[in-house]
């Protein structure tokens, strides 16, 4: 028998599951299953990533200052406190990587992110879960969880899966209520599909002890390209930047997603448009008997009265052609969760719901 074994809590880590993007045997699918923009990425970020074809030969820059000064412009952030990685992920495995470790206690609530419970195991450290209330970000229960050994608390905000988010006096209550040991990570993948809402970058720049995350892969549409950034306390990024890989993200990858944040007209286009067919989306399977909780991302999370009823719904529409996302994963058996698409997409979706609860 083998004596090599790796790091302990390694082994705990579930395989994570991607979104399934085809159903064998039927054509004409729809994928609502990962929270893509369908529109996907501006003509400007399309432009850039085709002009990067001439210079593959080239190695990428090593301190992506060209992409650190654009989401500086168009977000009024210090460049200098901007890190990016291959996705938010990459950002939230360096926030383990460097704070967290045997001995240390990672908090994380109920519903969350499963990156961040595997952040934590892959670093020898220990996830705590906190309980939500009604599926909302319950700060009360995660101050009373902090002990001595936490070193990180993560929320997304709008989180992922259920679409709800916590205003920013609770998110300020939550950073100025917290042990001066611990840092604070706000996931800001969804940030975007809020109107007004900065992510968390006030509190980022007013504190010490809060960082924030942001991604490409959702309202900028590249998620195949893997860009995200961080914005954190010079003495966070500091240390970040130690760990990070120096050609971690490549230039394709670089100059698409600079293109991508400086055309602030489509992403307007694609957050006015996922609002408007999310409200209608809610709206339309609520009145087929299936509610959800007012979602701010750019998914709804659909409650059925059980398990078994949300398994067979997902059937039917896989038989339909469209792929949904069910979240037992994430503790919410009864849920299934799906991508705000197109009008299309919408339209096709909620009729399939009406017809599967028999109101067509």
């Amino acid at each position: 028998m083998t004596k090599i074994t790796p790091q302990p809590g390694i082994l705990e880590i579930d395989l994570y599951q991607g979104g399934a993007s085809h159903i064998e045997g039927v054509s004409n699918v729809v994928k609502l299953s990962s929270n893509e923009n369908p529109f996907g990425p501006s003509e400007a970020a399309k432009d850039a990533f085709r002009k990067a074809g001439f210079d593959l030969h080239r190695y990428p820059s090593t301190d992506h200052r060209a992409l650190r000064e654009a989401i500086g412009e168009v977000h009024g952030l210090d460049p200098a406190r901007v890190i990016c990685g291959a996705g938010s992920d990459e950002i939230i495995a360096f926030l383990c990587q460097a704070y967290a470790g045997p001995g240390n206690e990672v908090i994380h609530t109920e519903h969350g992110f499963a990156m961040y419970r595997i952040g934590a195991l892959a670093n020898g450290a220990t996830p705590v879960e906190v309980r939500e209330r009604e599926r909302v970000t319950d700060v009360d229960a995660i101050l009373a969880a902090c002990t001595d050994a936490t070193r990180l608390v993560f929320i997304a905000n709008p989180n992922n899966p259920t679409g709800t988010m916590i205003g920013e006096g609770e998110l300020t209550r939550l950073a100025d209520g917290l042990p001066d040991h611990v840092l604070l990570v706000i996931d800001g993948a969804y940030a975007e599909y809020v109107d007004g809402y900065d992510g968390g970058a006030r509190l980022v720049e007013s504190r010490d002890n809060v960082v924030m995350t942001r991604t490409f892969s959702k309202l900028y549409g590249l998620g195949g390209l893997r860009v995200g950034w961080g914005y954190g306390p010079q003495h966070v990024i500091d240390v970040l930047n130690r760990i990070r890989g120096p050609f971690n993200l490549s230039q394709p990858a670089l100059v698409t997603a600079e293109a991508a944040v400086r055309d602030t007209a489509w992403a307007e286009k694609c957050r006015n448009d996922n609002t408007r067919l999310r409200a209608w989306l809610a709206e339309a399977l609520a009145g087929h008997g299936v509610p959800s909780d007012t979602s701010m991302a750019n998914f709804i999370l659909a409650r059925f009265s059980s398990q078994q009823e949300a398994e067979a719904c997902d059937e039917y529409l896989k038989s339909e052609g469209l792929i949904v996302r069910r979240v037992h994963g994430y503790k919410l058996p009864n849920c299934l969760r799906i991508t705000v698409g197109d009008e299309p997409s919408c339209r096709r979706v909620a009729h399939a719901v009406g017809q599967f609860m028999g109101d067509e």
